[in-house]
């Protein structure tokens, strides 16, 4: 995994593509270490893949401060992005307050949606390192579309990639946007770009674990599932209700017997006992 933002964008410069996948807790976060995947990303995504919640926007620091520290945990020398919870960053106070917090959790760097230049600005001149995010802003608009397909649209996202990357940022998020808009802004920005929906490129690619891994009940038209992992553990489970059931599990290689004269000296001492 990178390490460091230096290396980050040294990487972006070779033209090596990178690759994110998000992680909500420690073991997710070693298996996505050990498959070799640039960046992890805890999203305020988990809100809705992990926590029931049914948008983003329940999604408290608290929570995401609980995640964070277990994706740590499970990675702790990996670069780890994470998201500014919806409403604790309406002015730069408060947005301070929350950077520290989840950088105190563990994140190299925090991401906040939309063209906030000056809460940018000063979580940067605080030595915070940020990571932008424009197209589709799921804190703010419910509407899950393709942004940029109009020409207000495009300019609009392409004025909001400068203005970032001239605020500090360290990289990009471009969410569902047209491929050729991305493509544009990414060999356009000196920052790493990192794509969802946005097509094929952008510097860096990211998907939610869930979706990877076929645990999704859900199937985005933006994701690819890579396994069926849903079906398999369902078909685990199942198996396992009816061993317990049947009385076959547990069987003699998940019990451990009492040693033979322990067990005759407890039935001794139960009968003494009337027992």
């Amino acid at each position: 995994m990178i390490r460091t933002i230096p290396e980050l964008h040294q990487l972006k410069a070779m033209g090596r593509p990178l690759v994110a996948l998000t992680a909500y807790d420690a073991p997710t976060a070693r298996l996505v270490a050990a498959a070799g995947v640039d960046l992890i990303i805890v999203g305020d995504s988990v809100g809705t893949n992990v926590l029931g919640y049914e948008s983003e926007r329940e999604v408290t620091l608290a929570d995401m401060v609980h995640h964070l520290r277990a994706v740590r945990r499970g990675s702790p020398q990996g670069l780890v992005i994470a998201d500014l919870p919806y409403g604790t960053y309406t002015h730069i106070d408060q947005a301070l307050e929350t950077a520290k917090a989840l950088v105190q959790a563990g994140a190299s760097i925090v991401k906040l949606e939309g063209p906030e230049i000056a809460v940018i600005q000063a979580l940067v001149a605080a030595g915070i390192p940020v990571c932008g995010h424009l197209g589709l802003l799921p804190q703010t608009q419910r509407e899950r579309r393709v942004q940029g397909k109009t020409l207000a649209e495009a300019q609009a996202l392409w004025q909001g990639s400068l203005a970032l990357e001239a605020a500090g940022v360290c990289a990009l998020v471009l969410e569902l946007i047209p491929q050729e808009l991305a493509g544009c802004i990414t060999r356009r920005v000196g920052i790493p770009t990192i794509g969802i929906g946005s097509g094929p490129d952008t510097d860096a690619q990211v998907l939610i674990v869930q979706d990877v891994l076929g645990l999704s009940p859900r199937q985005l038209r933006l994701a690819k599932a890579y396994a069926n992992l849903g079906e398999q553990a369902l078909s685990a489970l199942q198996a396992y209700v009816q061993e317990v059931r049947e009385g076959l599990f547990p069987g003699p290689q998940q019990s451990r017997p009492m040693p033979p004269e322990t067990l005759a000296a407890f039935q001794t001492w139960l009968a003494d006992r009337g027992f």
